[in-house]
C-alpha cells in the first residue's frame, strides 16, 4: 500500500513538471490516467471502493456547464438577434455532422490542431469532434461542388482545451458563423463581412467594441524582409497572435528560444508588429519601399485601401483599427484577417507585464486605445485556399471570406450587464385566474382559446387554487395580463381583464368585457392587431 501511494505522488509531480513545461496534453493525459489506475488499486487494498461504489459524482464535464431558465433566456435573445442580422444579408443556413473524418480536420489548424478531440475507432472510420464551422463548410463546399453561397450556421464545436470557464474559454461551446463563398470582385464580401459582425455586436448592445484588421499577405510579407525562413513564417505567425495576451518580451523569446529565430530578426519583426492606427498607418506602410518591393506586402496593402474605401462608404471605418500585431494562428487564412475586442474583457497586459488598473472611461480624455479588453468576442477571414487543399486540386479552390461571433464571451458580457429579476425566462402573456371556486374545467377552455387564437397562456394545476398565489405566478414570471373569472362573470358571459404591471393589488381591478370580445381585446392590449 505505501508503494503505491509513494507512486501516486511521484506521478502527481510528474504532471506538474509537464504543465510547467508546457508539455503536450496528451502526455499529460497519459500520466493522469495512471494516476486513476494507481487509486483504483489503492482503493482496492483499502477496502474504500466497496465503500463508495454505489456513489455517483453528479457534475459536468470539466470545461462545460449546464444553463438555467434565465441565462438560456438570454442566450436565445442573443441567437435570435445575430440570425436576425445574417438572414438581414440574404443568408440561407445549413448544418452538418458534430464529428467529422479525421483527415478532414487533420493538418487544417497549425499548432492548434492538438486541441482536437478524437473519438475512439467505430465502424472503421477514424473520426474526430469539429473543432469549428469552417472547415466542415469547406468540406460541404467541396463534396456538393457549390460554387456560390452566402450562409450562416449555429452549432456546437470542441476543442480539448484548458478551460478558463470564468474568461469564457471552454472544451464545449456554440459558433455563429456567416460565410460567404465564391468568385467576386476585391474586397466586397470582405468589406459586407465586417459590417455584419459590426451590426451584430451593436444590436447584442455589449457596450464599446473595437475592430482589429490585419493582412495575412502584409504579415508574410514582413516576415519575408525581416529575414524569416520560409518553413517559419506560421509557427512564428502563431507567436505574434499571442501580442494581444502577452508582452513583447515573452513573444520574442517564444520566437528565439522555442522556435530557433535569429534574435536580429526577431527584433526587426517587433519594429512592425508592434504598430497600430488607421489610414494613416496604412500610408505610412505604403511609403515603406523595402516593404513594398515585397510582392506579398504590396499586394496585402492595396487590399486594405480597398477595403477601407468601402468600410467608408459603409459609415464604419471609425471603428477599425490597423493592427500589425494581428495575426489570427490558424493556418487556413489567406487574405484580411480581423477580430473584435471589448473593454469588458479585462485590462490588457503592457509591454513591461504589468496590467492597465485604472478603470476605463468611455467618451472621456483618459480614455485610449492602449486600454481596450483583449478578449476577442468575434473574428474571421478571408481563407481562398482552404477548399481547394481538401479536393486536392489548387484548380478546384473556391474564395471564402467569413466571419465567427463568439457567442459564451457575448454571453458573460450580457450576464453581468442583466438582473436576474430583469429577465423573462418564460413568454407567457396571459394567465387564467379563477376567483373563488376552483373553475378548473373553464380555466382550461379559456387556456384552449387563447391558445388557438396563437396567444401564450397559462392557468395553475390545482383544482381549487387559492387567489394570492395565482397572483404572485404573474409576479414571478412577469405574465403582462392575467383574465380573470368568477361564476357570476361567466353566468353573464363576461371576463375580467387585468394589466398586471400596473400598481393594482389583488383580486379586484381590471375591466370586464364580453366572453366574445375576450381575443379581440387581449390582442389589442398585447398589439398583435
Amino acid at each position: 500500500m505505501e508503494l503505491l501511494k509513494q507512486k501516486i505522488k511521484e506521478k502527481g509531480e510528474q504532471v506538474r513538471a509537464l504543465k510547467a513545461q508546457k508539455a503536450d496534453q496528451s502526455l499529460v493525459d497519459a500520466e493522469v490516467a495512471a494516476i486513476v489506475e494507481l487509486k483504483k488499486q489503492l482503493n482496492g487494498i483499502t477496502g474504500e471502493d466497496n465503500k463508495n461504489k454505489n456513489k455517483i459524482l453528479l457534475k459536468v464535464p470539466k470545461g462545460t456547464r449546464d444553463y438555467n431558465e434565465i441565462e438560456m433566456a438570454i442566450r436565445e435573445k442573443v441567437f435570435s438577434t445575430i440570425i436576425s442580422v445574417f438572414k438581414r444579408h440574404g443568408a440561407v443556413t445549413i448544418d452538418t455532422p458534430v464529428f467529422e473524418l479525421r483527415e478532414i480536420l487533420t493538418g487544417k489548424y497549425g499548432e492548434e490542431s492538438k486541441l482536437i478531440y478524437n473519438l475512439e475507432d467505430q465502424g472503421g472510420e477514424l473520426c474526430s469532434l469539429r473543432y469549428d464551422l469552417t472547415v466542415p463548410f469547406a468540406r460541404f463546399l467541396a463534396m456538393n461542388g457549390t460554387q456560390s453561397i452566402k450562409r450562416y450556421q449555429i452549432a456546437k464545436v470542441y476543442r480539448r482545451d484548458q478551460p478558463a470557464m470564468t474568461k469564457g474559454r471552454m472544451r464545449e461551446f456554440y459558433q455563429c458563423d456567416f460565410d460567404i463563398a465564391g468568385n467576386f470582385d476585391p474586397m466586397i464580401p470582405d468589406s459586407e463581412v465586417i459590417k455584419i459582425m459590426i451590426e451584430c455586436l451593436t444590436e447584442l448592445d455589449i457596450g464599446k467594441f473595437t475592430i482589429k484588421v490585419n493582412h495575412r499577405k502584409i504579415l508574410d510579407g514582413i516576415f519575408e524582409i525581416c529575414g524569416v525562413p520560409e518553413e517559419k513564417i506560421r509557427p512564428i505567425s502563431s507567436a505574434v497572435d499571442k501580442l494581444d495576451k502577452s508582452p513583447w518580451k515573452d513573444v520574442r523569446d517564444e520566437m528565439t528560444n522555442e522556435k530557433g529565430l535569429d534574435p536580429i530578426v526577431a527584433d526587426r519583426i517587433g519594429e512592425y508588429v508592434k504598430l497600430k492606427g488607421g489610414k494613416d498607418l496604412l500610408e505610412k506602410l505604403y511609403q515603406d519601399q523595402k516593404l513594398c518591393a515585397n510582392k506579398n506586402a504590396k499586394g496585402g496593402l492595396e487590399d486594405l485601401f480597398l477595403l477601407f474605401k468601402y468600410l467608408e462608404v459603409f459609415e464604419v471605418l471609425d471603428m477599425i483599427s490597423f493592427d500589425l500585431s494581428l495575426a489570427r494562428g490558424l493556418d487556413y487564412y489567406t487574405g484580411i484577417i480581423y477580430e473584435a475586442i471589448t473593454e469588458h474583457s479585462g485590462p490588457p497586459t503592457l509591454e513591461d507585464g504589468t496590467k492597465v488598473a485604472r478603470k476605463l472611461k468611455k467618451d472621456s480624455d483618459e480614455f485610449d486605445e492602449t486600454t481596450i479588453g483583449v478578449g476577442s468576442i468575434a473574428a474571421g477571414g478571408r481563407y481562398d485556399k482552404l477548399v481547394g487543399t481538401l479536393v486536392g486540386r489548387t484548380n478546384s479552390d473556391i474564395p471564402c471570406v467569413g466571419v465567427s461571433i463568439g457567442v459564451e464571451r457575448v454571453f458573460s458580457i450580457l450576464l453581468q450587464k442583466y438582473k436576474p429579476e430583469q429577465v423573462k425566462a418564460n413568454e407567457v402573456e396571459v394567465y387564467v385566474i379563477a376567483v373563488g371556486d376552483g373553475l378548473m374545467e373553464d380555466r382550461m377552455k379559456v387556456c384552449a382559446e387563447l391558445w388557438n387564437a396563437g396567444i401564450k397562456a397559462e392557468f395553475m394545476y390545482k383544482a381549487k387554487p387559492k387567489l394570492q398565489p395565482q397572483f404572485s405566478t404573474c409576479d414571478r414570471y412577469q405574465i403582462p395580463f392575467a383574465v380573470i373569472i368568477g361564476k357570476d362573470e361567466l353566468d353573464i358571459g363576461q371576463v375580467r381583464i387585468k394589466d398586471m404591471r400596473s400598481k393594482e393589488q389583488g383580486g379586484g381591478g381590471g375591466s370586464s368585457v364580453k366572453r366574445s370580445d375576450m381575443i379581440t381585446e387581449l390582442k389589442l392590449r398585447l398589439g398583435k392587431v
